[in-house]
């Protein structure tokens, strides 16, 4: 990880990876609950 070989691929690939995946799932989220496909829990309040 702290080497620089070139055999091995960037860590940040994959981070990066990992929070473009995680966006589009949220993104997805926010979508299915403004069009009403699921449905938030109700507030306890």
């Amino acid at each position: 990880m702290l080497k620089n070989e070139p055999k091995q691929a960037n860590m940040s690939k994959y981070i990066g990876r990992r929070v473009l995946t995680s966006v589009a799932i949220v993104v997805v989220i926010l979508i299915a609950v403004a069009t009403g496909l699921i449905e938030p829990n109700p507030r306890p309040y």
